[in-house]
């Protein structure tokens, strides 16, 4: 790959797949460590140090997933250039860090997707997007996954309560945080093999539309590294915030639910990266917790988080889709506007991060419980979190 490609704009756009990249392993190390980290099976800095280096690792096993985006999701063939994926990477860096902002476990893969699809359309038109690809590896992916594991994870559950059932508690609960261990780094594993895949298919796409490529080229080894190194940085940071909602937000967690669950996310994150499909592991790993918490002995969610969660699920995809093609329409216009779209970028990322220090969420109050939105179990009755346990000042709701 010759140097005359990097342009300035190339190099920007890099930047910038990067640091979606970043806001990726931030946004989603709650998809492996939620539950350990709920239930006391791994220390919360613990937690995000295994992901990060599992995360890293995982980068390296495939690039099926990768080349669903390049070449895939886009026809390379009708003028994809810098600024339309400049564009797209903004809608979707700004959804992921809004989404982040309100604690909600939002697909970031459909962010990418959405900003992708979005600044495509605007920019070439829609002759320029492989809808039949959308359809089979995004969005029938995006409706059975989360209901697979979803399954998988009640059964599971189901069992490992049905095995256990004559064991004392503590040697059980013991047992099984020792195995949340393994479940946990597993989904690590998983999930570098499927949403680090994401950002090297964008940066390979910039790269073929300037030339620096040929068409079909899978990603270079510099790029799978660069992309590797940037989810597994974002994924120590911890994204605390949901964390806290996966954690505890949706159901309360013990430790064989927490095993089930992500032994069952685990498995279908793994099958579907073999099979090239961009499915969102946030998605799989919510519905794992989902049908965990279905499949306890009281069948309990807190459907209120349930119901937002889902909505958001169903808003990611067009909401990147539109702000994407909004950015691609300034981009297009010349340089102003691609500066336009940096400056929107840049300011809107700044505030939102300024928003979250007002009710900072980290390590130390992660587990503490939701003062004003969730209910917790004390014995027969339900009340309020804030009768139940004291929350620290620096304590949030799950919607922080």
């Amino acid at each position: 790959m010759g140097m005359e490609h990097i342009s300035f704009l190339v190099a920007v756009v890099i930047i910038t797949a990067l640091a979606f990249d970043f806001t990726n392993g931030f946004h989603d190390t709650a998809n492996a460590m939620a539950t350990s980290i709920a239930t006391g099976a791994l220390r919360p800095k613990v937690a995000v140090t295994i992901a990060a280096l599992l995360n890293f690792a995982g980068a390296f096993l495939s690039v099926k997933v990768a080349t669903t985006i390049s070449g895939g999701i886009v026809n390379e063939k009708t003028g994809i250039h810098p600024e339309i994926i400049f564009a797209a990477l903004a809608g979707a860096i700004l959804w992921n860090l809004l989404t982040w902002l309100r604690g909600l476990p939002s697909s970031s893969s459909h962010a990418l997707y959405g900003g992708l699809i979005g600044a495509t359309v605007v920019g070439v038109g829609a002759n320029g997007v492989n809808f039949d690809t959308v359809v089979s590896k995004i969005l029938i992916p995006a409706v059975a996954s989360p209901l697979v594991a979803g399954l998988a994870s009640w059964g599971a559950t189901k069992l490992a309560f049905a095995i256990t059932r004559k064991s004392g508690e503590e040697t059980v609960g013991k047992g099984f945080r020792t195995g949340q261990i393994f479940s946990s780094s597993l989904i690590s594993l998983a999930h570098g093999t499927n949403d680090a895949q994401k950002t090297m298919g964008i940066i390979t796409l910039t790269l073929v539309s300037v030339g620096a490529l040929p068409k079909g080229a899978l990603p270079p080894t510099w790029v799978i590294v660069s992309a590797g190194a940037a989810i597994a940085l974002g994924t120590y940071m911890g994204g605390w915030r949901i964390i806290r909602s996966m954690g505890s937000g949706l159901a309360d967690i013990t430790p064989r639910q927490g095993f089930a669950s992500e032994s069952a996310a685990a498995t279908v994150i793994l099958t579907s990266s073999s099979m090239g499909f961009g499915l969102s592991t946030t998605q799989v790993c919510s519905g794992g917790i989902m049908g965990a918490g279905l499949g306890g002995p009281k069948a309990e969610l807190r459907w209120g988080m349930v119901r937002r969660m889902v909505y958001t699920w169903g808003l990611t995809l067009p909401a990147a889709a539109t702000v994407g093609g909004l950015a691609a329409y300034l981009a297009e216009r010349g340089n102003w506007g691609v500066a336009l779209v940096g400056a929107v970028l840049v300011a809107g990322s700044g505030a939102m991060w300024v928003i979250s220090r007002r009710q900072p969420v980290g390590a130390d109050n992660v587990n503490d419980t939701t003062a004003d939105v969730t209910p917790v179990e004390v014995g027969p009755a339900t009340v309020p979190a804030a009768q139940a346990a004291p929350t620290t000042p620096a304590s949030t709701t799950v919607a922080a």
